[in-house]
């Protein structure tokens, strides 16, 4: 048996419309998973571009959206990759801004995993279970203060899932990616200055793609991380050993 197929097993990414979302669901599609594709936009194009797939729609603005989103066919792996980014000085910040990005990308991650994990339990089964963090889950980043605690929030949940849920079969993981081209990072690189500092200080010389993420995830996903629990994985051109 190849221990990186995930032939058989059935994959939820979320935020799967576009960026690393849609690139993860579609190279666990080519790893042989079926995979369910939410959003709250149309994922009708990533559906398109995989042999066995299918969208929903699911707005995790409201954290409890996937309560009900694993009792029909039995779902393996859970990608929690959507989410949303507010810039803003720290000094006038809204709390607005602060709620809305809390809500995507720390509470929603939080009960999707629970949701999902009531279901495996409740079926006997095993699951995998990856979170994608952010180098902010280890540094402090300048203007998005929200996003931010919500990034350091998705290790520390990562970490106490794993903890909870190794023994009961499911692993639970996570990616931080470092300065992926995507339409998060579009601010960023449509600004030289920040640009350039950026470029300057990643070894690998170059932003990453949205595809450097998406391997990563079918890793985390596939038998052969099977012993893998509570790990936060760098995928960042050697940003944080600079």
């Amino acid at each position: 048996m190849n221990p990186f197929s995930l032939e058989g097993r059935t994959a939820l990414v979320t935020g799967a419309n576009t960026g690393i979302g849609q690139a993860v669901a579609l190279s666990m599609g080519r790893a042989g998973a079926r995979v369910i594709c939410a959003g709250r936009r149309s994922c009708a194009d990533t559906v398109r571009q995989l042999d066995d797939g299918r969208e929903i729609t699911l707005d995790l603005s409201d954290p409890m959206a996937a309560r009900d989103v694993f009792s029909g066919e039995p779902v393996d792996i859970l990608v929690n990759n959507a989410g949303i980014i507010r810039r803003g000085d720290a000094v006038d910040f809204s709390e607005a801004d602060w709620d809305d990005v809390i809500d995507v990308n720390q509470k929603a991650v939080f009960f999707t995993c629970q949701a999902f994990a009531r279901a495996v339990f409740a079926r006997g089964g095993t699951g995998g279970i990856v979170n994608i963090a952010s180098l902010l889950s280890f540094q402090g980043g300048i203007r998005i203060a929200s996003y931010t605690a919500a990034k350091h929030a998705v290790a520390g949940i990562t970490r106490i899932l794993a903890n909870e849920w190794a023994a009961k079969g499911i692993n639970v993981n996570a990616i931080a990616p470092g300065y992926i081209a995507t339409s998060n990072t579009e601010a960023l690189r449509n600004d030289p200055a920040r640009a350039r500092a950026i470029l300057d200080r990643i070894p690998a010389g170059r932003w990453g793609e949205a595809g450097d993420i998406a391997e990563a995830a079918v890793f985390l996903a596939s038998p052969a991380a099977r012993y893998i629990h509570g790990a936060i994985l760098n995928v960042d051109g050697g940003w944080l050993a600079r």
